[in-house]
């Protein structure tokens, strides 16, 4: 698939047309304060893996509605003191995988935590292990519209809640330094990335790849691919009830979480992404509030972005940061 989306020059200067609702804050704060009348209880579990130079611990915490979510958190074998922290979040579909998986992190000398997506890890890669107790056990996609009818409702919430609440957990660790903590993820992992951002004042540094959940009014319509046209479809039978969906969808809109960003943040795009077209991530990139911001465009990719090569650049970008 070629260029599809706008021209370069207008792709750059482009802003989202979506507007965040007056309560925008208000929900959200009210949304952390139940999740914090429940003890996070945040659990730390050794895994023999067979890995050498590699810690993992099997970690269980409450998420939203104290609900016990998974996590995984890897530490090089030889860390005695505290260290800079990765969070990171995983892709639709997908979960936390297996122990030995994602140790790219944990080899810089950096703590390494992964959150499972509670009610996912059914499509790719290890599979997951957080059920939603509101919606069931790990299932196959989709999750777009579960709860839609109304933002408290909504899938979402469940799932940024818990994203914060595993920022917490893996601070609670003895071997994490709190004051050095970075949030990154790709594709859906983005754009909660982007909501942490947005939720989470004291993060050293973001790092969005291809985030998805952003710009979600001109996401629905532009693109035919799932999952965003998982909306489309919904819409398709529930005629007229656009205005009612894109209402609960402003509240989990990646574009109103970027402009309450208050760290230094790298993000990616592929001009060639139909998954996430590049019109929505840059609307969340240009919505980012903190001043020191970049973004890395790769111009013949699809979804799959710019892959090791960003990694290789997030590498050498975080020694700044963490």
């Amino acid at each position: 698939m070629a260029l599809f989306d706008l021209p370069l020059d207008e792709l750059r200067e482009y802003h989202s047309a979506s507007t965040a609702p007056d309560d925008f804050d208000g929900f959200w704060a009210k949304t952390l304060q139940e999740a914090h009348e429940h003890d996070l209880d945040a659990r730390f579990e050794p895994v023999d893996t067979g890995l050498s130079t590699v810690q993992v611990y099997d970690v269980t915490f409450a998420g939203f509605g104290g609900h016990p979510v998974k996590g995984w958190l890897r530490l090089p074998a030889a860390a005695t003191h505290p260290l800079p922290l990765v969070v990171e979040f995983i892709g639709y579909g997908g979960g936390r995988g297996l122990p030995h998986e994602h140790l790219l992190w944990a080899s810089t000398g950096r703590a390494h935590f992964v959150m499972d997506t509670r009610g996912q890890g059914s499509a790719w890669g290890g599979g997951g292990g957080t059920a939603d107790p509101v919606g069931g056990a790990p299932a196959y996609p989709g999750f777009m519209t579960r709860g839609i009818d109304a933002p408290e409702n909504y899938y979402y919430r469940r799932v940024f809640t818990d994203a914060v609440r595993a920022v917490e957990a893996a601070r609670a660790h003895p071997l994490t330094d709190a004051a050095r903590t970075v949030a990154i993820g790709a594709s859906q992992g983005g754009g909660i990335a982007l909501a942490v951002g947005g939720l989470v004042p004291d993060l050293v540094a973001v790092a969005p790849d291809v985030p998805f959940l952003c710009d979600f009014p001109r996401a629905a319509t532009l693109t035919d691919r799932h999952p965003y046209r998982e909306i489309g479809l919904f819409l398709k039978t529930h005629r007229g009830r656009a205005a009612d969906v894109l209402r609960t969808l402003s509240y989990f809109d990646g574009v109103h979480f970027a402009a309450r960003g208050r760290a230094p943040a790298l993000f990616s795009a592929g001009l060639e992404d139909q998954t996430c077209p590049p019109s929505t991530v840059v609307a969340a990139f240009n919505a980012w509030a903190y001043e020191d911001k970049a973004i890395e465009v790769y111009d013949f990719n699809d979804h799959e972005g710019g892959g090791p090569f960003q990694e290789a650049h997030k590498l050498r970008w975080l020694r700044s940061y963490a």
